[in-house]
């Protein structure tokens, strides 16, 4: 079973805060690539942890790009955790990053 989180900022590109979090977290972030998303960033901790660092606004099928989290459309890049439900969740070393906000959570 898995615990996702979702964080969002508007202080930092996602390749800003991939680096800023490979440094706090001691992690490091491969840039991908896809149709659906663009271009993003993703690294895995050693608990199995994923974290997907992407802008909100993805490629869309009519040329003109769509919002992947429309709920929060003045989010310009987002932070995506999905953890084993036994792991420790990030709350304490995300909340140090200035600019960055806890958007979404199945943990209390």
């Amino acid at each position: 079973m898995t615990a996702p989180d979702t964080y969002g900022t508007n202080s930092y590109t996602a390749k800003e805060l991939a680096g800023l979090l490979a440094d706090r977290l001691d992690v490091t972030f491969t840039e991908r690539e896809s149709d659906y998303l663009g271009v993003y960033f993703l690294a895995t901790l050693a608990d199995t942890t994923r974290l997907q660092v992407q802008p909100n606004a993805i490629p869309g099928d009519d040329g003109e790009d769509d919002l992947y989290d429309d709920e929060h459309p003045d989010v310009s890049v987002l932070l995506l955790i999905t953890s084993p439900t036994a792991a420790e969740p990030l709350n304490d070393e995300l909340s140090a990053v200035g600019g960055l906000t806890r958007l979404r959570s199945t943990r209390s």
